[in-house]
């Protein structure tokens, strides 16, 4: 995992949104489409349930999600 699959993955996960999460990021919107979707390739599961332009975190995102904001939150100490 990337830094920046790891930043698109927490920024859309917060947003609910891979727009929001682009403009957030300073970023476009294929870019965190392209990070995304890469990271579930590489982790061979789906992160995220896409509905419209909305998005919920799967279980694996979930768990992904608690795991980087623990991490975060050592690292950070």
């Amino acid at each position: 995992m990337t830094d920046s699959q790891r930043n698109c993955f927490m920024a859309v996960a917060e947003h609910s949104s891979f727009s929001k999460a682009a403009e957030a990021l300073y970023v476009s919107q294929p870019a965190v489409s392209k990070n995304i979707s890469t990271l579930e390739a590489e982790l061979q599961v789906t992160l995220f349930d896409r509905q419209g332009k909305y998005v919920l975190l799967t279980k694996a995102g979930e768990i992904l999600l608690s795991f980087l904001t623990e991490y975060n939150r050592e690292y950070d100490a």
